[in-house]
């Protein structure tokens, strides 16, 4: 299962990534040798009428765009004049460079406005009821699914919040409650015994809040605002990783494949809240200035506009190189960190 969720993954955040390399390329006259699906021997291969390679890989795990001057070439292909990647000017370059992680960014925002529009989530600016728990006491007091609880012993509550903190110190006080209940057009007066429950260690109803969903815009557009606040999240907590401020808790594919696996058996909505967050962090990590990242790419061509001259090209292949080679040191690192976890945990 975790296998068939990680390739699921891979492969979907990949291709998107590099669709949108492909796409930004051909848009600006720019030649692409290839696109690929999935990695390894070629089974499968097609060329459309621009001459551009299309095809299918033994290994369906993610894929590249391989695009015509960028020193990639394979026997027997040509590089058209003043079509080949190195010879674009830099805005070109940079668009090019730029679109795989815009792209992830877009599939995050879309995947999760899916999400909001599909499934939804918690409501918690109301105390309208979701879920009722079997064996607990607002089952035996009669509560029902869509029960709005308007006050607690008198007091009244608007929020699920101070719903929840209200009965909880309430009971403490003294386990029966008086609760009001509004069920459709009725308004309803229910007592409750909530005692304290020994497995939580605190008193429980045994109640969950109901689910929000979003029409079509509205869903995108708070998609893109969580978005944006995870992308903030995701920065902060880098910078204070580069400080000192927290410790590393880095996870590679191994430990990725396990939370995949975990994403699926919890159902087709928590895969695809997952998949939204591992492309967001695709997206992101990859503009970062590195070295062989799009990032270390861009770095090279925004210095290229500020100081107009260009890096030596083989001086630059050279540090894209050795980046490469810490990042696939870095990734073997990370890797046998998980699989130490995973077999320690078990």
């Amino acid at each position: 299962m975790s296998v068939i969720a990680f390739v699921i993954v891979i492969a979907v955040c990949v291709i998107v990534h590099e669709y949108g390399h492909y796409i930004t390329a051909k848009i600006l006259g720019v030649q692409v040798h290839e696109f690929a699906f999935g990695m390894g021997p070629a089974i499968l291969q097609r060329r459309d009428k621009s001459g551009m390679l299309w095809s299918w890989r033994l290994l369906p795990v993610g894929g590249f765009c391989r695009l015509a001057g960028m020193n990639e070439e394979d026997e027997g292909e040509s590089i058209i004049s003043g079509r080949g990647f190195n010879e674009q000017s830099a805005w070109k370059r940079f668009l090019i460079l730029l679109n795989g992680s815009a792209f992830n960014v877009l599939l995050a925002v879309l995947l999760m406005a899916i999400y909001l529009w599909g499934h939804g989530v918690l409501d918690m600016d109301s105390t309208r009821i979701g879920e009722i728990m079997p064996g607990f006491p607002s089952e035996q007091a009669g509560i029902q699914v869509g029960d709005e609880i308007q006050s607690v012993n008198g007091q009244t509550v608007s929020k699920w919040r101070e719903m929840s903190e209200l009965i909880r110190t309430e009971s403490i006080k003294n386990p029966s409650l008086t609760l009001e209940v509004k069920r459709g057009e009725e308004n309803l007066t229910l007592t409750v015994n909530v005692p304290n429950n020994e497995e939580y260690g605190r008193p429980m109803l045994g109640i969950s809040p109901s689910y929000m969903r979003f029409g079509v815009f509205q869903a995108l557009r708070n998609s893109a605002s969580y978005t944006y606040r995870m992308t903030l999240m995701m920065l902060r907590g880098l910078a204070e990783l580069v400080m000192g401020y927290q410790e590393a808790d880095v996870t590679g594919p191994v430990g990725i494949a396990s939370m995949s696996g975990h994403a699926l058996r919890s159902g087709l909505w928590g895969f695809l809240s997952f998949i939204s967050i591992i492309a967001l962090n695709l997206g992101i990590l990859n503009l970062f200035p590195i070295p062989a990242l799009d990032g270390g790419r861009i770095l090279f061509v925004l210095l290229e506009m500020i100081l107009r001259r260009r890096l030596p090209e083989k001086v630059e292949n050279w540090i894209h190189t050795a980046g490469f080679v810490v990042l696939i040191s870095l990734m073997i690192l990370v890797t046998f960190k998980d699989v130490y976890n995973i077999f320690m945990t078990h």
